[in-house]
């Protein structure tokens, strides 16, 4: 027999499955390095201990993103090595800030099987939950993806789709512990716009564009121990649908977060992401534009100091976003859109 693991196939995954990952991973102050050097995130609270002292934490936070995508990585041996898509995201939720110096574990749980009806493929749904070495979660998620089937022959089996909430309920957030932005500088963040200054239904443009590069994708899913091949091997890819490795998803996600900056700088944490698509496949040399919709506010146990907005972040390839492409007439993405990401961000509220 052979000792290298091949991965799972859909017909390996059983409802209520429980699948523990390797390998825990201790976060140093070089991967916050590396992930700002790939996306050039400013957000203060990440950026400064000093500032993250001032807002009540021990330092400064890695980043929520760098979090989930570390997180996401201890899954794809287990999950989605022999996936064909990662289709979606709901009820994702950051529970604990993460600080250098923490080690990070996942396991998972599958809650949905659902053979696909072409008969090769079928969607496998887990909630994962990322730990600290205390054993306190500190993210949890929902995510489903089409993961090929080892032999289309295979009987199927009943199909079973969980129920999921259409949007983390903002009285359901979880604030960072001992997180306040009562001596919050605006001057410091970067931005002279609180959650007052936004309005339900307005968009932002965030101007600014960053083409991908190919050494940098590859860089951040090696970052995020994420192995699946679609995202290293050329050997493989060059004879596929799209003739070349097709970049991490969250790469994208990172991208358009860190453009977000310009038009959301105070949007200091991502507290839920209510729900996400890979809309299209991204491609290194494919230019990502962002721009953001206000889809709700909301007030946080009568805090004083912050509040959240919910916000619709959307990637674009190469088409500048000051006309927002979203949606053709007949409701179907735009091809342009690669990203369709739903998030609660935290806020600080205008000094009275």
């Amino acid at each position: 027999m052979s000792k290298a693991f091949k991965g799972n196939y859909f017909e390996d995954f059983t409802l209520g499955q429980i699948l523990s990952h390797a390998t825990p991973r201790t976060i140093t102050l070089g991967d916050v390095s590396l992930y700002s050097a790939l996306y050039g995130m400013r957000f203060a609270l990440q950026s400064s201990d000093e500032f993250a002292e001032n807002s009540g934490l021990e330092r400064a936070p890695i980043d929520d993103f760098l979090a989930f995508h570390i997180i996401f990585g201890k899954t794809v041996p287990d999950i989605s090595i022999n996936a064909v898509a990662n289709l979606g995201y709901a009820d994702c939720r950051f529970l604990k800030s993460i600080y250098p110096g923490d080690t990070i574990s996942a396991i998972s749980t599958v809650i949905g099987l659902k053979e696909n009806s072409n008969g090769r493929t079928g969607n496998v749904y887990v909630r994962t939950r990322g730990l600290n070495q205390k054993g306190e979660t500190v993210l949890e998620y929902v995510r489903w993806v089409m993961i090929n089937k080892r032999d289309k022959a295979n009987e199927a089996f009943e199909a079973v789709i969980p129920d999921l909430p259409d949007a983390v309920p903002a009285d359901k957030l979880t604030l960072p512990e001992g997180l306040n932005f009562r001596k919050f500088d605006n001057i410091l963040s970067g931005s002279n716009y609180f959650w007052e200054d936004y309005e339900v239904g307005e968009k932002i443009n965030h101007v600014d564009g960053m083409t991908v590069e190919a050494a940098d994708h590859m860089l951040a899913t090696r970052l995020y121990q994420n192995t699946a091949k679609v995202h290293f091997n050329q050997h493989a890819m060059k004879d596929g649908r799209l003739g070349e490795r097709i970049v991490y998803g969250g790469h994208v996600i990172s991208m358009a977060r860190g453009l977000s900056f310009n038009g959301l700088a105070n949007a200091q944490n991502i507290a839920a992401i209510n729900g996400g698509r890979h809309v299209n496949p991204c491609l290194a040399g494919d230019t990502i534009y962002a721009w953001s919709e206000i889809l709700d506010k909301a007030a946080i146990n009568g805090r004083d100091d912050m509040a959240a907005l919910r916000c619709r972040l959307v990637a674009l390839k190469d088409k500048l976003p000051d006309g927002f492409p979203y949606k053709t007439a007949d409701g179907k993405y735009d091809p342009c859109v690669l990203l369709d990401l739903d998030v609660w961000v935290l806020m600080p509220k205008r000094k009275i």
